[in-house]
């Protein structure tokens, strides 16, 4: 006999969306609801396998909202779990510390919510005891290792460990919890279940430590396939884990390469091709691509000032392709040589060359900034990481507009047409 269950983390339900909503209406929609069905999926593994219990290490919520709706789905969800025997053991992360439903919702009593103090509970299924142990937190920073506040191992049973933790740091990650993986195999639990870093990982050492993931990522900076981890504790304490797919909407990136394209319908041509072969390569039942269109051809300026007509030629494409979308396009194009070779020559190149030494001043760029951190300031909240979330960003943006526009000025007066 053995013991099994499944470990997520990072769930983030409702967590907002930027960008996606002023693009693609449709798009929009099928992210925002991809985090509540890739849950569903969770919940439907646990039901198929027939595990014992379901792990969730932290941030199931995305942070201060009292959506009735996500009350609901939660409550339905739980059910089930409960009404097929399955336990359910849960901390807090940092991003449900600033979740005011999640100290309002009641579950069934097949649920465990750790509290602020470390917490052990025993389950005995399959002829074997499992222990787990739990710590949430009710603040959303915690800046020292907790790895000291949990109990040494139960002897006779197998030990699990439920952590939110930064581990040693992850870019794009605040500090959360710091421990150092060599301190969490020597703690003596036969598993660690981690949760706060968005990308799966499984350290070796002499026990087993995971940190799943987000079972769902929410835009670019989260690409690839997400998923959840099923684990077996067979009689002798020994430990299985099994990658499961969960992802329902998932981004990839698309590079397509237009050097010698001479017709649109070339260029047309090229991107079909990248995103069948996307379409081909991804498991999820959506792929949502960023299409990143390259190379020297002489359309390139046309396809600088028409981005937009080539962005619907894009989405119509995906949409004959399949349960596939076109999150956006990136242009990084070059004239042809021989027009570069003729630039010194060209009055319209020249101006370029002389609006990116403007536009690369600092008068200008500082007058760029505050109208930037002017239309931040009358954004709501969840939509003003359009610029970057730092200072860092906030320059990275600067750059790369100031650099765009002075392309397509030179778009427009190149290939013909009003700017």
């Amino acid at each position: 006999m053995a013991f099994r269950f499944v470990h997520t983390a990072d769930i983030h339900l409702d967590s907002p969306l930027r960008s996606l909503a002023l693009r693609n209406r449709e798009l929009a929609e099928l992210v925002g609801d991809a985090s509540r069905q890739a849950f569903v999926s969770t919940v439907d593994l646990c039901l198929a396998e027939h595990v014992d219990a379901l792990v969730i290490a932290g941030d199931l919520y995305d942070g201060d909202q009292t959506s009735m709706k996500t009350a609901r789905f939660l409550a339905a969800q739980m059910m089930r779990l409960h009404q097929a025997g399955i336990r359910v053991f849960k901390i807090r992360g940092n991003h449900d510390a600033l979740s005011r439903i999640s100290k309002q919702l009641v579950f069934p009593d097949t649920v465990t919510i750790f509290g602020g103090r470390a917490q052990s509970v025993l389950q005995t299924a399959g002829g074997l005891d499992v222990m787990f142990h739990g710590l949430s937190f009710a603040s959303p920073k915690a800046p020292d290792s907790l790895l000291p506040k949990y109990p040494a191992a139960r002897e006779g049973a197998a030990n699990v460990g439920i952590m939110h933790t930064s581990l040693a740091g992850s870019p794009g990650h605040d500090v959360y919890a710091p421990c150092s993986v060599v301190d969490l195999h020597g703690h003596g639990f036969d598993y660690w279940a981690l949760g706060h870093i968005h990308v799966r990982q499984v350290p070796p050492g002499a026990n087993t430590v995971v940190m799943p993931g987000i079972p769902q990522g929410r835009d670019i900076n989260e690409a690839g396939e997400k998923s959840v981890t099923l684990v077996t504790v067979r009689d002798d304490r020994s430990v299985e884990i099994e990658e499961r797919l969960t992802s329902v909407a998932q981004f990839e990136r698309a590079r397509v390469d237009l050097t010698g394209t001479a017709e649109w319908s070339d260029v047309v041509g090229r991107f079909r091709s990248a995103l069948e072969e996307t379409r081909a390569s991804v498991r999820s039942r959506h792929a949502v691509v960023r299409l990143a269109l390259t190379g020297a051809s002489p359309l390139s300026w046309a396809l600088i000032r028409d981005r937009d007509l080539l962005l619907a030629e894009a989405e119509q494409a995906a949409e004959q392709v399949g349960d596939t979308w076109v999150e956006k396009l990136e242009l990084d194009l070059a004239a042809p040589r021989t027009e570069a070779a003729e630039g010194a020559a060209d009055p319209i190149l020249e101006l370029a060359q002389s609006m990116r030494a403007d536009a690369g001043s600092e008068a200008f760029r500082a007058e760029a900034r505050a109208l930037v951190q002017k239309m931040i300031a009358d954004l709501p909240a969840d939509g003003r990481d359009f610029a970057g979330r730092d200072e860092a960003g906030l320059n990275l943006f600067l750059d790369r507009v100031l650099a765009s526009g002075a392309d397509l000025v030179t778009a427009r007066l190149k290939a013909g047409g009003a700017p």
